[in-house]
């Protein structure tokens, strides 16, 4: 661990603690609080630790963490549990969105963008798939063959500029 991403870590570990601590002492402050907004906050904390110690890797479970943390929230506020039979497919596409963050912070976002937008197609298509056969709208769910189109057009794009190199 270098020392950029060793202090980052531990001033959001400080955050952590105070923020917890805060939550124990003033505990009317924090009714809001709920396990999906932890899980949230918890992957916001993975995505910051990424970005401020140069720590690019970290940005994919920061991804995963924050994104079921979201899905968990809208999933508990509207008692919306049935939805999990097909949202589980985006966990892929957060992979997705976590190895493209990764690029990013990592200065190597040519070589990791399509690996991260076909996750993110992938998930997607599975979505929408899985969706049409479980509950999903039938307006939304509708066109999701077209995703298959896009993913081939990028696994088109991506063999063209691979051979390119």
């Amino acid at each position: 661990m270098n020392r950029k991403s060793g202090l980052a870590g531990g001033i959001i570990l400080i955050l952590l603690g105070l923020l917890f601590l805060a939550n124990e002492i003033f505990p009317e402050t924090f009714n809001f609080w709920d396990w999906p907004i932890l899980l949230l906050g918890l992957g916001l904390a993975f995505i910051l630790w990424a970005i401020l110690g140069g720590l690019g890797g970290l940005a994919v479970p920061g991804a995963i963490l924050s994104g079921l943390g979201a899905i968990f929230y809208l999933q508990n506020r509207y008692d919306a549990w049935d939805t999990w039979a097909y949202a589980w497919a985006v966990i892929p596409g957060l992979v997705g969105l976590g190895v493209i963050l990764s690029g990013i912070i990592d200065r190597d976002f040519k070589n990791r963008f399509f690996s991260g937008l076909t996750l993110i197609i992938i998930s997607a298509i599975l979505f929408f798939a899985f969706g049409s056969f479980l509950g999903l709208d039938p307006n939304i769910t509708r066109f999701w063959p077209a995703l298959l189109v896009l993913l081939g057009v990028v696994s088109l794009i991506r063999a063209l500029v691979r051979n390119k190199n």
